[in-house]
């Protein structure tokens, strides 16, 4: 299962994140490209614990979803609603300039990718406390479902 644990993986996703354009068309959903990189970017630092988020989970989404999200050879569908503090419309970060907020991403997303003590797991927002391995898997799939979204 892809990860960013594993080296490849994420090179994959570093090399799809540089081919991302202000204009690159959208498949589904309403962000911007643009928006979905300061989404991406939330999202990794609540992940690392420096951003907080809502709660929004209960047994059901930090068991079985969580399972299914992380576990099975699926796509994720499209139009699940995010937490306040990752949308840009709402709480999220506002972009600023593409290739600055570009740049904060992959900054971002080595630094998930990187063992302890770079690395302090935060809570999920659905899917509560999750293991280092679990948080990689995430972290991969998280960016891959959003970089589909935009043709990359």
């Amino acid at each position: 299962m892809k990860s960013l644990n594993n080296f490849a993986d994420l090179n994959e996703i570093l090399t799809r994140l540089s081919k991302l354009r202000p204009d690159s068309p959208r498949q589904w959903g309403k962000m911007t490209p643009h928006q979905m990189l300061c989404h991406l970017s939330d999202s990794y630092l609540m992940g690392l614990g420096e951003r907080d988020s809502t709660w929004r989970g209960n047994w059901f989404t930090k068991y079985v979803m969580k399972w299914l999200a992380l576990s099975l050879p699926l796509q994720w569908p499209h139009g699940i609603k995010t937490v306040r503090e990752a949308d840009q419309e709402l709480d999220g970060t506002p972009p600023a300039e593409f290739e600055q907020d570009r740049q904060k991403l992959e900054r971002l997303i080595r630094r998930f990718a990187m063992p302890p003590p770079a690395f302090q797991p935060g809570r999920h927002s659905m899917f509560g406390v999750m293991s280092e391995a679990e948080w990689r898997r995430w972290g991969y799939l998280h960016a891959d479902h959003h970089f589909r979204q935009f043709g990359e």
